[in-house]
This record gives C-alpha cells, sequence and structure tokens, in this order.
C-alpha cells in the first residue's frame, strides 16, 4: 500500500487521475491537497470525499508548515504533483500567480520532501518518489515541419506560463541532483476530457455551443496542437510510477496533431450530429444552433491572436512507448464523443461555474 499525496487534485486532470487511480489501486491511501482556486472543483471528486475514498485538504501548496505537517502525520511516500496555475492566456494578463504557484510553490512540496523524506542520508530516496506533471509547451514552438518534442529538446518556454512550468521542472531536475531525491518527471501534450474547466478551447466549444453563444478561435485557427484523452495520460503515469526509471523524463502524448479549427469543426459537426439523433436533447438547450436550423459552425468568431502564441506543439512519446509500453486507448473522434457525452450528462457540473465573474472574464478576454 502506498500512502500518496496528490496536489492540485481538484482540478482537471488532478481530478480524472483521482477517479482512474482508485478504480485500479483501491488499496492505496491517497491525501488530497488544493488550494481551489477558480479551475479548482470540489464537485469533480465529492463522490471520493463523501465515500472516503480519499481524504480531502484544503490548502496552500505555498505553506510550508501545512504540507511538512501532512507528509510527516500521513506519513506520504509518494507525492504526485498536478497543482499548478495553467491557462496561457490569464499568464500574459497576469503572471505574478503563475510565479507563485508554479515555482514557489513546487519549491516548498521539494523541501518538505527533503526534509521528512532524505534528512542527510540519499540512501533513503529509493523509499520514496516524487512525480512532477508538467507540459509539452516548456519546449516552445515548432515549425510545420520540424520534429517532434523529444524529452532532449531544449527548452524554450513563450508564455509566462510555459516558464514558470520550465522553471519548476528545473528545480525538480535539482533536487535529483543535489540532494539524491528520487523523480521523474512528465511532459504532457493537451489534454481534453471529463471535468475540463470551460475556459480551454475544447470544453469552452462544448458548452458555448450549447448555450448558443460565439466559439473565439485565435487568428485564423491554424495553430497546432498534439491532444492526449485524460485518462489516456493517467496511465502513462501510472506506468512512470510503476516501472519508470528513477530521474528520468518522460513525454506523454497522443500522436493526434489537429489545428485548433480542425477541432472546433470536428467539435460542431459532432454535436450537430448528437442533436441530430436526439431531438429530445433540443429541450434541454434551446439556444443551441440545432433549435434554429443552424449548423454550430455558424457560432465561429474569429478574434485577434494572443501575444507570443506558439504554432505548433507535438510529442515524440517513443521513450514512453519503447521503455514501458504505453500506447494511447483512445482515438480522437472517440476520446471527443465521451468527452461531448459527458458535458451532456454533467450538465449541472459546468454551469455551476458559469458565474458573472467567469462571464466577464470571457467578455475581456475574447471581445
Amino acid at each position: 500500500m502506498n500512502r500518496i499525496l496528490v496536489t492540485g487534485g481538484a482540478g482537471f486532470i488532478g481530478a480524472n487521475f483521482l477517479h482512474y487511480w482508485k478504480n485500479n489501486h483501491p488499496d492505496d491511501e491517497l491525501t488530497v491537497l488544493d488550494a481551489l482556486t477558480y479551475a479548482g472543483n470540489r464537485a469533480s471528486i465529492e463522490n471520493l470525499i463523501v465515500r472516503d475514498l480519499i481524504s480531502f485538504l484544503h490548502g496552500d501548496i505555498c505553506n510550508e508548515t501545512l504540507v511538512c505537517d501532512i507528509l510527516e502525520t500521513r506519513e506520504i511516500d509518494t507525492i504526485i504533483h498536478f497543482a499548478a496555475e495553467s491557462h496561457v492566456d490569464r499568464s500574459i494578463h497576469g503572471p505574478d500567480p503563475f510565479i507563485h504557484t508554479n515555482i514557489v510553490g513546487t519549491h516548498t512540496l521539494l523541501k518538505c520532501a527533503r526534509k521528512r523524506w532524505l534528512g542527510n542520508r540519499k540512501e533513503l530516496a529509493s523509499k520514496h518518489r516524487f512525480h512532477h506533471i508538467s507540459t509539452d509547451e516548456v519546449y516552445g514552438s515548432l515549425s510545420t515541419e520540424a520534429k517532434a518534442f523529444s524529452e532532449s529538446t531544449p527548452y524554450n518556454p513563450s508564455s509566462p506560463y510555459s516558464a514558470s512550468k520550465a522553471a519548476s521542472d528545473m528545480l525538480v531536475r535539482s533536487y535529483a541532483n543535489t540532494y539524491g531525491m528520487n523523480i521523474s518527471i512528465s511532459n504532457c501534450s493537451n489534454n481534453y476530457g471529463p471535468y475540463h474547466f470551460p475556459e480551454k478551447l475544447i470544453p469552452l466549444t462544448i458548452v458555448n455551443i450549447l448555450e448558443g453563444r460565439s466559439i473565439p478561435v485565435y487568428g485564423r485557427g491554424m495553430n497546432i496542437r498534439d491532444w492526449l484523452y485524460v485518462d489516456d495520460h493517467c496511465r502513462g503515469i501510472e506506468l512512470i510510477l510503476n516501472q519508470g526509471r528513477p530521474g528520468e523524463t518522460y513525454n506523454i502524448g497522443g500522436a493526434c496533431e489537429k489545428t485548433n479549427l480542425e477541432v472546433v469543426n470536428l467539435i460542431c459537426n459532432t454535436i450537430d450530429g448528437i442533436f441530430e439523433d436526439n431531438p429530445e436533447l433540443l429541450k434541454r438547450f434551446p439556444a443551441t444552433p440545432a433549435n434554429h436550423d443552424r449548423n454550430s459552425d455558424t457560432l465561429i468568431q474569429f478574434v485577434k491572436d494572443r501575444p507570443g502564441h506558439d504554432l505548433r506543439y507535438a510529442i515524440n512519446a517513443g521513450k514512453i512507448s519503447g521503455e514501458l509500453g504505453f500506447q494511447t486507448s483512445e482515438s480522437f473522434r472517440s476520446g471527443l464523443q465521451k468527452t461531448i457525452q459527458w458535458y451532456l450528462s454533467h450538465e449541472d457540473w459546468w454551469r455551476s461555474l458559469m458565474n458573472n465573474q467567469y462571464m466577464e472574464w470571457l467578455a475581456r478576454q475574447y471581445g
């Protein structure tokens, strides 16, 4: 049995990981630490909390006293560090929270882990693991012809968000090199799936179609991303924890490059097909274009591109595939179908997030 601290467990990927891990490792003790900032939603894991499958603590990873106390009193042997400010647009308009959480917060966790796990004895390192969740954005931007990012690609971050994640990656590596901490890092491509806060491209497009609002697309929608269904990401993390080499970095990708416009058009076509096959849904979503004899793609609105918008991300997942046997289980179409159906089935979840503050932010962001 492992005693695991999951930071940021009420966020998108963290919540999915908790559901995945408890389904596959029911005997492990999971403690969740989350500050419940705007993108952290306790409702995403409430079913696990009320059934006593996980222990939830509301707190900040930058609180050193709190973090050290958790590691000691709960005898934590594994930290899986999801907690991060992660939205590029928000980092452009206000970088400070990204520096605070992503850099200072990561360092606080590392300091407490070193104090609790190692002291001055490097030989104790093998009994513990600090796994850090990072992003492909630390590598910067690719041209359309360039080779995909590998683990040896030099870091070249473009936004305050990606720069803060690059810094946190380096801090984690430094604790391995300097103090002998048992670490691993995974850099993932764009995730999608359930519990995704509706400011990111896929959930924003889904919700806006259901609400009959315009779908903002930056520039001409030609920026390219590699898409990874969130459960496939969770399986990749599981493989790294169970079989990965200590001290290593593994890229986890979906081998699914799409332009933003391709993604939006596929969502539009898929939702139009769902409404055509299930006309009773139209009563629940009266503002959706299908209720007015229109296709969803009529909502697409091209908006001014954001500063420093990276052209393309692409992940070479050859290392994790070759060493650990990782393969994705969802195609983009199947994963997207599951994601859309989840949002249709969990209307209360996303409507609870559509408060006035969020709507004002959207208006400022996309005009």
